[in-house]
């Protein structure tokens, strides 16, 4: 079987490496692939606290000297973020992970020889919850795991609404109801707009769950009840 799991580069990196974090996320998913042979990983790392903090930067700086700052721009430093965090936790994943890190998940020269596949962001216009999305339909998983700073998605922003519910379950089509279908860079959103069409229309389920509680994400792998969120087609 082989899962996918878009990590948040917000559990990986706040605004440094969680080092104890990494260490116990790589022991967990390293027992995994010794309890179960037949077990595969693809692991999609986003940008987290370097990509917000060289964006802003960008636009800071750009302000300064009379520009505006361009969106296609901020996306590309971003991403590169996203494929600093993505090395090194293919580095930490020696030697399971044999493949280069994936930054075009639709190159028709990527390879998962390994058990664990590394991916990082592509391009501007989505995050790198897109490329898990693109690398679920590619490799023929049926769910991706969200692993980001929200033990649940809410029906509003929970900081600004006191109203706002948590939810167990809803559809792809409530769920854009919600968050929007517009993309932005550094948008802070429990999944991409852009992903959350692609899932939708390709029939690929989501869970999004708190990144920290390792726990809690063992439940998940296992098939177990789990606290967290479904999005559904």
């Amino acid at each position: 079987m082989t899962r996918v799991i878009s990590l948040g580069g917000s559990i990986v990196a706040p605004d440094k490496v969680d080092c104890l974090y990494l260490q116990r996320f790589i022991e967990l998913i390293k027992a995994l692939l010794t309890e179960d042979r037949e077990e595969r990983f693809i692991i999609v790392v986003g940008g987290g606290g370097p990509a917000r903090i060289w964006q802003a930067a960008y636009r800071q700086v750009s302000g300064a000297l009379g520009a505006a700052a361009d969106d296609g721009q901020a996306d590309w430093i971003g991403i590169m973020a996203t494929r600093l965090n993505a090395q090194l936790v293919k580095a930490l994943f020696d030697p399971h992970c044999a493949d280069d890190v994936v930054t075009n998940p639709e190159a028709g020269d990527n390879r998962f020889t390994g058990r664990v596949l590394l991916a990082a962001g592509w391009k501007p216009g989505f995050s790198s919850d897109n490329d898990a999305v693109l690398l679920a339909k590619r490799f023929g998983a049926k769910t991706v795991i969200n692993l980001s700073n929200i033990e649940k998605v809410y029906t509003a922003d929970p900081k600004t609404d006191p109203g706002a519910r948590p939810i167990d379950s809803i559809s792809w089509e409530d769920f854009r109801a919600i968050t929007g279908d517009v993309w932005t860079p550094g948008k802070n959103v429990p999944f991409d707009p852009v992903a959350s069409r692609n899932a939708g229309e390709a029939g690929i389920n989501v869970i999004c769950a708190m990144g920290s509680d390792l726990e809690n994400l063992r439940r998940i792998l296992r098939g177990e009840s789990y606290t967290g969120t479904l999005i559904h087609a």
